[in-house]
């Protein structure tokens, strides 16, 4: 609860600008994907969101620019697209993949509040 309450303080009024330091951890997914979506609303108006996360996922779903630090310095900078293109070429593999845990929840939820 109290995690949710820093958010919601630093979302108060109506800033051009707002830092967000690891605003998801400690949060349930529903809160997660909730904060998410705060965040997408914000950058969609026309706020600066500078986003610190551990969680690369949060990054690779928020983020118009990512900076990925290392030992406390910045080691590259860009876009997605542009970090991705010094990965080498993907190869392709078929796998099972199996329902993460958190998608299970999420699953499950959803259908209760459906009923």
């Amino acid at each position: 609860m109290r995690r949710r309450l820093d958010i919601a303080m630093s979302l108060v009024g109506n800033s051009q600008l707002i830092f967000l330091d690891e605003p998801t951890t400690g949060l349930d997914p529903e809160a997660r994907i909730e904060v998410w979506k705060i965040v997408k609303e914000l950058a969609g108006s026309g706020t600066t969101v500078f986003l610190t996360t551990q969680y690369l996922e949060e990054a690779e779903q928020l983020a118009d620019r990512i900076a990925i630090l290392h030992k406390g310095r910045i080691i590259v900078s860009g876009t997605l697209t542009e970090l991705k293109k010094l990965f080498p070429p993907p190869k392709v593999e078929y796998i099972e993949k199996q329902p993460t845990l958190e998608e299970i929840f999420l699953s499950i939820i959803s259908k209760k509040t459906e009923n």
